[in-house]
C-alpha cells in the first residue's frame, strides 16, 4: 500500500476562499475510498490529524469551516445550510462524486444538513458526539454558547501574548488533565492568528460571531429538525461519557439522549467509554476507536 501523503486545497465558495486539507495515498484514483471528515465548533481540520494516519488507503478530506482556521477571512453568513453547501463545492474542487461523511461535534450538525441538502454526495454517516439535538438550556445565543463550551467559547474575546501563553491556556483546560500531548501543540498552534484590536498579540482564528451564528442555528434553527426527519442515510452515533470541560454526563445524558434515540429509530448508537468530548477524537486511543469505525463502514474490515 502506498504511503499517505497530503495536500492543501483551496475552494472558492461565497465571501471567499475556503481552505482543506486531503490526506491520501499517493496513488490515489478516482476510486479510493473516500471520507469528508468536518470539524467541530471552535476547530479545524487538524482535529482529524490523529485519525487520518489510521486509515491507510483512504482519502480524508478535512476543511477549515468558514470562521476557523484558515477559512477564518471568508465573509457571509454561518449557519449549517451554508457549511453544507460549502462542503459540496469541496468535493467538487476535490474531484468527488460521492463519500462517507464523518462529523464531529457541530461537524455532525454539518453532516446531517448536509445529507439532506445533498443525498447523492453522501453514502454513509458517522457522527461522533455530535449531529443529534442538545439538552441546552433556554437563552439567547451567548448564554447558550457560554453554557455549552465554557472556557472554550470564552477564549473566543480573550488575547494572548504568544503561543506559549495560548497553549498554557489549553493545558490547564479540564478535558486535557492528563491527556496532554505533544501534537496538541501543533493544533492548538494552528489556531492562532495576530490580533487586530491588540497590535503584538494572538487570538483564536475562530470568529465569535460565526460560532454565535452557528450555535444559534445548531439550537434553536429548524434546519436541523427538517434534516433529522428526513435522514435515510446509514448513520452510527458515537456518544462519550464526558463532555468539553471532562464533565460528566456531557453533551447528552442518558435521559435524552435515549428520548432522542427513540424519536430517530434508525440511527444505530454506540456509546464509547473512557473518552471526554475532545479526546475521542484527538488522543491516540480515541482515533483507533473512530478510525476503527470508519473502516468499518468503508467495508475494509
Amino acid at each position: 500500500m502506498s504511503a499517505q501523503i497530503s495536500r492543501d486545497v483551496a475552494v472558492a465558495v461565497p465571501g471567499g476562499t475556503l481552505h482543506a486539507v486531503v490526506w491520501e495515498p499517493e496513488d490515489a484514483t478516482e476510486d479510493t475510498p473516500t471520507i469528508l471528515a468536518v470539524h467541530g465548533v471552535t476547530s479545524s481540520h487538524l482535529a482529524w490529524a490523529w485519525v487520518a494516519p489510521r486509515l491507510p488507503g483512504v482519502r480524508v478530506i478535512a476543511p477549515d469551516l468558514r470562521g476557523r482556521g484558515r477559512s477564518n477571512a471568508v465573509e457571509g453568513p454561518a449557519g449549517m445550510a451554508a457549511h453544507a453547501d460549502d462542503m459540496a463545492r469541496l468535493l467538487d474542487t476535490v474531484g468527488v462524486e460521492r463519500a462517507t461523511v464523518a462529523g464531529h461535534s457541530m461537524g455532525g450538525f454539518v453532516s446531517v444538513v448536509f445529507a439532506h441538502r445533498y443525498p447523492e454526495r453522501v453514502s454513509r454517516l458517522v457522527l461522533v458526539d455530535g449531529g443529534l439535538p442538545l439538552a441546552v438550556p433556554a437563552g439567547d445565543p451567548d448564554e447558550i454558547m457560554a453554557a455549552v463550551l465554557g472556557p472554550t467559547a470564552a477564549r473566543l474575546s480573550m488575547r494572548f501574548d504568544d503561543e506559549s501563553a495560548y497553549l498554557a491556556f489549553w493545558r490547564a483546560h479540564p478535558a486535557f488533565t492528563g491527556a496532554w500531548e505533544t501534537r496538541l501543540e501543533d493544533y492548538f498552534a494552528y489556531d492562532l492568528v495576530p490580533a487586530a484590536d491588540a497590535p503584538g498579540r494572538l487570538r483564536p482564528a475562530t470568529s465569535h460571531a460565526v460560532t454565535r451564528d452557528d450555535t444559534a442555528d445548531m439550537t434553536g434553527g429548524t434546519t436541523l429538525a427538517a434534516a433529522l426527519r428526513a435522514l435515510s442515510h446509514p448513520t452510527v452515533f458515537l456518544s462519550v461519557p464526558r463532555g468539553l470541560q471532562n464533565e460528566e454526563p456531557g453533551l447528552y445524558p442518558p435521559a435524552h439522549l435515549e428520548a432522542v434515540l427513540a424519536a430517530h429509530p434508525a440511527i444505530e448508537h454506540r456509546r464509547v467509554d473512557g473518552f471526554n468530548h475532545y479526546t475521542v477524537v484527538m488522543s491516540d486511543a480515541g482515533a483507533d476507536v473512530v478510525a476503527g469505525v470508519l473502516r468499518a463502514e468503508l467495508a475494509l474490515v
